[in-house]
């Protein structure tokens, strides 16, 4: 069945016997070639290349953000350590899509502000193919944009100097100041009001690749990247050191035992597998909210890197907003998943009988990912974990043929139609899968497929082809009237 899938393809994962099939099939319901093209290239996509931004507290960061992905979804507030669920977004401009990471501003008097800011600096750098250095212009370069400047020169990713904060030609003045940082032109930008941002993204875009390096599956023998993700104290190092047979990972009660995000090659059923461990969230009892904060940010750099996250859910404790913000995240990465019930010989009967109920309401969303129950202290189970890593990567690169897949959209749609609203009934006319790691489907329908509908498809995808372990991304393209019938 892969035989058939072209590498760096502009039709995604259609050979080009099967794409000039469809396009027939297209025309022949009224679709237009162009809108066709483009929506098979959208889903159809490998990873995008990443975007962070970065910068000190209140330089207007999530302000940028929000001008960049063209809607207020960063939470924007005057004063630093606003915490928010998500750090990455997706973004486009003239015509390329990019993800977007947001560093925000936490400032931990703890720790110290330059600290803070070296911190969520490294772990956006690290995951990011392209950084925006974001400096106030109205204040101009103090000694912690200077500290990070050092760290981007270290980095050695390409950068693009944001001198945010200039309203008007008069405040020009102060942007070219920001030459000094030794980082080239600076971009004199008003995130606020939009002034300059245009020019800013077009040097964005020539910075950043046409695609990321793809860490991950082409290598021929290369090791597949598993990321371990869970809240802090939940035993990602302990699993790691189990797996590894060894202590290569400082374990202690206290998270924040390691700062860096640890890849190891480990050897497991006959493989060579890169594990990257995101312990070690630095904490402290009065600064919850942004040790979180910093969960988050990392969680998100090690997903973005990985291939399958393994996520560690502690069998002890109720399941918590966070675990669930750590879920989506790895969903909305397009991740494939394994589900890890860690500290399971820990539990009683009882305990177990209300955990099952939880994961049941709680994680109902993710029933599709294989879930093992572990113990990372006694090594209970270990051996369940490379198989349901093996059949997630599985179901992560399956790919259903155009002509198969429709056949089986026509007994769908003949079977369970849409419901009539409005005196319509919408109606799948055909579709293809236009992408794979994660499975991504694009629907060419008459009208508008509600939510319901479109899980109920979903889930029937997941019945007829397995899916198992992997999040699907389903784009429908509803077709529009035409000129004739105005």
């Amino acid at each position: 069945m892969n035989d058939q899938i072209p590498t760096g393809d502009e039709h995604g994962a259609l050979g080009d016997a099967e794409y000039a099939e469809f396009m027939e099939l297209a025309a022949l319901e009224g679709f237009d070639a162009d809108e066709v093209e483009s929506e098979i290239a959208a889903a159809g996509h490998g990873p995008l290349p990443v975007l962070a931004v970065v910068g000190r507290p209140n330089v207007g960061k999530s302000t940028l953000v929000n001008r960049i992905i063209g809607r207020r979804e960063a939470v924007v507030e005057d004063k630093p350590g606003v915490t928010r669920d998500r750090v990455t977004y997706e973004a486009e401009w003239a015509g390329r899509r990019f993800k977007v990471v947001d560093t925000g501003g936490w400032e931990q008097d703890v720790l110290g502000i330059d600290a803070s800011v070296a911190a969520q600096a490294e772990f956006a750098i690290e995951a990011a193919d392209a950084v925006v250095f974001v400096v106030d212009s109205s204040v101009g370069a103090t000694d912690t944009d200077e500290a990070v400047v050092k760290l981007l020169r270290r980095a050695g990713k390409p950068v693009v100097l944001c001198a945010n904060k200039v309203d008007g030609p008069s405040a020009e003045a102060d942007a070219a100041m920001l030459w000094s940082l030794g980082l080239g032109e600076p971009h004199p930008v008003s995130a606020l009001h939009g002034r300059g941002t245009g020019d800013m993204l077009d040097a964005v875009l020539e910075a950043l690749p046409d695609a990321p390096a793809q860490t991950f599956g082409n290598a021929i023998g290369g090791p597949r990247r598993i990321a371990l993700v869970g809240r802090p104290n939940v035993g990602k190092s302990s699993l790691l050191n189990r797996l590894a047979g060894e202590e290569r990972v400082v374990v202690n009660e206290l998270a924040g035992t390691t700062r860096d995000p640890v890849d190891e090659l480990i050897e497991l059923g006959g493989k060579t597998w890169k594990f990257v461990d995101t312990a070690g969230i630095r904490r402290r009892v009065h600064l919850q909210e942004g040790a979180d904060y910093y969960a988050s940010l990392r969680t998100a750099a090690a997903v973005e890197k990985a291939e399958v996250a393994v996520i560690l859910i502690d069998a002890a404790e109720s399941i918590s907003v966070q675990d669930q913000r750590i879920i989506t995240m790895a969903v909305e990465a397009g991740r494939a998943l394994v589900l890890a019930i860690n500290k399971w010989d820990t539990l009683d009967e009882e305990r177990r009988f209300y955990l099952e109920r939880e994961l049941e309401t709680e994680l109902g969303q993710i029933a599709w990912a294989p879930r093992v129950n572990v113990s990372a202290r006694t090594g209970r189970h270990m051996e369940k974990l490379v198989p349901a890593i093996e059949t997630a990567l599985a179901g992560w690169e399956t790919r259903v043929p155009t002509g198969r897949l429709n056949a089986f959209l026509g007994e769908l749609v003949a079977a369970h139609p849409h419901p009539i609203r409005g005196g319509k009934q919408p109606r799948i006319l055909f579709g293809t899968q236009a992408g794979t790691k994660p499975p991504r489907f694009v629907l060419f329908a008459s009208g508008f497929l509600e939510a319901g509908y479109r899980r109920f498809v979903e889930r029937r995808l997941r019945e007829e082809f397995g899916f198992e372990g992997t999040p699907i991304h389903i784009s429908v393209r509803v077709r529009e009237k035409r000129s004739r019938k105005k």
